[in-house]
């Protein structure tokens, strides 16, 4: 029997990227000799981190179109138009017996070339609205594997699969907060919150956070991801005095470090955070971005604050999250119940229950 041969496409942020990386290597462990190739768009972050994942990537042209308006929505047609051209001649050439979609630019015109060649194909819709496009792909879709219930007033419910979101098998570790405070070189003594506002950053969070550090209590000390694009604009801005105990870093390789080291994280709501944060059993304060189609990380948040598993600050709020954050870890019993509680959305078995279900659609085909 032929090896299986798996498309992979979409991508444009973290929370798409590392969980078809998740996916792509449980199909790997289950089935060593089967070819997957990725499809994602050209200049977003998949046409790095995959290759370092030690995958085929080829890239797109396709790009999003705005709600605002805006000049590059004139391109958006022709660009659509070469990315649907493309991807006939990658699926003609690769040959695929699934094909996967994960979100972002990509999965738009690669399912649907799938789906006209009469390849069946998987959506992992990671959140608790799906956006336009997985809805319009909904329609041709084998599978679809989401992260809530309810989920059957958008898809067909004899297609849907709660699986949950994959995480990072790197994030599983038994790592021990002694030695990732050490790592950090902070104090064992202090409590840690960790700020990270998405794989790109979070202009409001880290304004909120910069307005707002003079109120950060001395026996607290902070991990701080700015994303690469406030970097500079941020260090700049700390207080010398804070420099021993607040960490400003553009990105953090070490995450199973960071969430380690962690007492309390503030995070935006996206759909690939949250389940991370639940299988670790983190308490978190969410701060759901307002620039996200159909407002989906608030809806992804209220979920949670409905089951009182987690805090919300709204974005517009954003100059309260230290003064929440302080409020928390001074409640023990507080943090334990949010811990408790966001376990119950945790699904550790998400990736190998969707790699599973894509070599049975690939087999079928």
């Amino acid at each position: 029997m032929d090896p299986i041969r798996v498309i992979i496409s979409g991508g444009g942020t973290g929370g798409h990227i590392f969980p078809a990386i998740s996916i792509a290597n449980k199909v790997k462990e289950l089935m060593p000799e089967a070819k997957i190739l990725f499809v994602g768009a050209l200049g977003k972050m998949e046409m790095d981190k995959v290759p370092a994942a030690g995958y085929e990537i080829v890239g797109l042209p396709v790009a999003g179109f705005h709600r605002k308006l805006t000049l590059r929505n004139l391109a958006f047609p022709f660009k659509l138009i070469n990315s649907l051209l493309k991807a006939r001649g990658v699926i003609r050439r690769f040959k695929p017996d699934v094909a996967v979609g994960v979100g972002g630019y990509a999965s738009g015109p690669v399912l649907r070339i799938a789906s006209q060649n009469g390849i069946p194909s998987l959506l992992q819709e990671q959140n608790s609205f799906p956006g336009v496009t997985n809805r319009l792909l909904a329609k041709k879709a084998s599978k679809i594997c989401v992260a809530y219930e309810g989920m059957e007033r958008f898809f067909a419910k004899e297609k849907i699969l709660i699986t949950g979101n994959p995480v990072r098998k790197d994030l599983l570790s038994d790592i021990k907060r002694e030695e990732a405070i050490r790592f950090w070189n902070f104090d064992i003594n202090k409590k840690t919150i960790l700020v990270i506002g998405g794989s790109l950053g979070a202009r409001s969070i880290n304004n909120g956070i910069i307005e707002t550090i003079g109120q950060l209590p001395v026996d607290t000390q902070m991990i701080w991801q700015t994303g690469k694009f406030y970097i500079d604009e941020m260090k700049a801005k700390l207080p010398a005095d804070l420099s021993d105990r607040v960490l400003v870093t553009d990105f953090i390789s070490r995450m199973d470090m960071a969430f380690a080291a962690a007492d309390l994280v503030v995070s935006r709501a996206g759909a690939s955070s949250i389940s991370e944060l639940a299988i670790l059993g983190k308490p978190s304060v969410f701060v759901p971005s307002p620039n996200v189609s159909e407002d989906h990380q608030a809806k992804n948040a209220m979920a949670l604050v409905r089951k009182e598993a987690a805090v919300l600050v709204k974005d517009d709020d954003v100059n309260k999250v230290i003064e929440e954050a302080s409020k928390l870890l001074n409640d023990e019993k507080k943090l334990n119940h949010l811990s408790v509680n966001i376990k119950q959305f945790a699904k550790p078995d998400a990736a190998s229950d969707i790699g599973k279900e894509v070599i049975k659609l690939a087999q079928g085909n």
